[in-house]
């Protein structure tokens, strides 16, 4: 065979050299890579963990403190969230952009804007919780604030999970290294609502107003101002502890594609290129609509909670109870989505449905306990299971062009998702939230106007319910991606891990 003519030969052994080239590498790497220790992956890990504290605790209760605290009306409400998700959106391309075009210093490429970010994320994280001295421009306040955190926390989490991709060549190292990721990001995610809401819980109890005669509105008590700043300056200490954990164990090393690629495509293009796949164009709407149902969820609970039923004190548990059932039910459905299959497994996303139409129905403490059970077990599936078919979709694009278009569109398919996922975000949480300035919600007041907790109802059990059959509907329909076997290499699956997160 070693003496065969070229024009026979090529033919026979061009699929198996590829295969042969495939495992080579993967040997190679084995052998020769430096394997990640225990130490590295618990501290790559760590670092992730205040980005999700500080997001759990702005998904949650970001919305009451500035209705029922700071006080502005709920149209500045709808701006501040509505401008502060487009902010966020905007950055991930720019964070792409910049980042990529940065060169490498001596702790590294990516450390740098890691640790470049993080004093200014936590200054501005503990601000957009402090009472404006400023009345009249409270609104703007927040505004500003909110948007820098939004960009800041992508600037900071961009090159934190790309980070991975720097530390070891070997596949099952970065597989390794990306669980510990998620299993501290989701750590921090219970972390961060749990110790945020212990804090604050005295700020919106029953008793702030019993002895008020008049159901109009009320002052800001200067405790739930401090409270809130206290629970701020909690949170944003995490930066720097943790972040400092992940500059000692980590050591970021040169990136041995850097020189070997060719060029790539710049964002605009590839994201001409790659909206036009249909599994793609599929994915991302579907979960436009169920994405934005969890958020819009996940910020109504506590202001339903608080106005529009008598669960007062039971909001701390809700929360707790979302969080714990979706933690522990990650690892379920990871299982689930091997076993049955991904898109079957979409379904679990549906069981949040009845459930939201019974609490809006029956606003019981029963009832919230099991609804709160069942929304964490089907927010985990909803969280996990674009993460796991956005590789699928990646393989299918490459199978069809064979990577003719060059590096990078693998960062191009991740970061246009996220891209459009807040897009939705922000649609969806300020049109709901301007919803109740027209239906009359009053800052700060004891006891809500009728249409307030009728629209309440409404966007904790009938908008999330037809978001969510819409975008299952929509995944169902039509045919899936082509997905490589196993025994067929896979040249691009080391760099498709991505972060998500439970706000």
């Amino acid at each position: 065979m070693a003496v065969s003519s070229e024009g026979t030969a090529a033919p026979a052994v061009e699929a198996p050299l590829t295969l042969r080239e495939a495992q080579v590498f993967e040997a190679d790497s084995d052998s020769r890579a430096g394997r990640l220790s225990f130490c590295t992956k618990v501290c790559y890990g760590i670092g992730g963990v205040p980005n999700q504290v500080a997001s759990s605790a702005v998904a949650f209760y970001l919305q009451l403190f500035l209705l029922d605290v700071a006080q502005i009306s709920a149209a500045q409400v709808s701006l501040v969230l509505f401008g502060g998700k487009v902010f966020g959106a905007a950055a991930d391309p720019l964070a792409g952009f910049f980042i990529n075009r940065s060169r490498r210093t001596g702790s590294g490429r990516l450390m740098p804007w890691v640790l470049g970010c993080m004093p200014f994320i936590a200054l501005a994280y503990f601000f957009l919780w402090y009472l404006s001295p400023f009345t009249s421009l409270r609104g703007l306040w927040y505004m500003t604030f909110y948007c820098l955190f939004q960009a800041l926390a992508t600037f900071f989490q961009v090159p934190y999970t790309a980070l991975i991709m720097l530390l070891t060549p070997n596949p099952r190292d970065r597989d390794s290294g990306t669980a510990y990721r998620m299993t501290m990001e989701m750590a921090g995610t219970l972390m961060g609502a749990t110790i945020h809401g212990l804090i604050v819980s005295g700020a919106h109890g029953s008793q702030r107003c019993e002895e008020d005669t008049f159901p109009g509105q009320v002052a800001v008590a200067p405790s739930a101002a401090r409270l809130y700043s206290t629970a701020a300056a909690v949170v944003a200490v995490t930066y720097p502890v943790c972040s400092g954990l992940l500059c000692l164990g980590v050591k970021e090393r040169p990136d041995p594609s850097a020189t070997a690629s060719g060029q790539g495509l710049s964002f605009l293009s590839g994201l001409c290129l790659t909206v036009r796949h249909p599994p793609y164009l599929k994915l991302v709407i579907s979960f436009l609509f169920i994405s934005a149902a969890v958020q819009v969820e996940q910020s109504y609970l506590v202001l339903f909670c608080t106005h529009a039923s008598r669960l007062h004190d039971h909001v701390q548990n809700l929360v707790l109870t979302i969080l714990v059932s979706a933690v522990l039910s990650t690892p379920l459905w990871e299982w689930l989505l091997q076993r049955f299959g991904k898109r079957m497994s979409a379904f679990g996303i549906c069981g949040i449905v009845p459930f939201a139409i019974l609490l809006a129905a029956v606003p019981t403490a029963p009832v919230a306990y099991v609804v709160a059970f069942v929304s964490g077990v089907s927010i985990a599936v909803s969280l996990l299971l674009p993460w796991s078919m956005l590789p699928d979709v990646v393989d299918d694009f490459q199978l069809q062009h064979q990577h003719q278009h060059g590096p990078g569109l693998e960062t191009i398919f991740y970061s246009s998702y996220v891209f459009f996922t807040k897009l939705s975000g922000a649609g969806a949480l300020g049109i709901s939230t301007l919803s109740l300035d027209f239906a009359g919600y009053e800052a700060g007041a004891c006891k809500q106007a009728e249409q307030v907790v009728v629209t309440l109802k409404v966007l904790i059990g009938a908008v999330p319910t037809c978001m969510i059959l819409t975008g299952v509907c929509i995944l169902m329909v039509g045919p899936t991606p082509k997905v490589p076997r196993q025994d067929t290499p896979r040249p691009l699956s080391l760099r498709r891990r991505t972060s998500y997160s439970l706000a």
